[in-house]
């Protein structure tokens, strides 16, 4: 992903809300099949990590990217924003 693209991405996600959060019991499996499940509707999630959990929000959004075969576009606090393009029904176009 080129810097161009991440800075569209970003601009996108500001507009975002988190609709999903991490919490006390980190990284579970059940959040992972969820974003995975999300993925199939959008492109662009917003995940919030909340105050109780004591991992590293870098750390969760470079798992969670991992896997589910997409890619950590920005980490800006406790907030992650990851993309997955679709590759039957693209929804956000890409600059070049």
């Amino acid at each position: 992903m080129t810097s161009k693209q991440r800075a569209y991405l970003k601009g996108l996600a500001s507009t975002l809300e988190p609709i999903f959060q991490v919490g006390k019991s980190s990284l579970t499996p059940e959040v992972t099949e969820a974003v995975s499940e999300a993925f199939h509707t959008r492109e662009l999630i917003k995940i919030a990590v909340l105050k109780n959990c004591l991992d590293d929000p870098r750390q969760i959004g470079e798992m969670i990217a991992e896997r589910t075969h997409s890619q950590v576009v920005q980490v800006i606090g406790k907030k992650i924003v990851l993309y997955k393009e679709d590759k039957d029904h693209k929804k956000i176009q890409l600059p070049e």
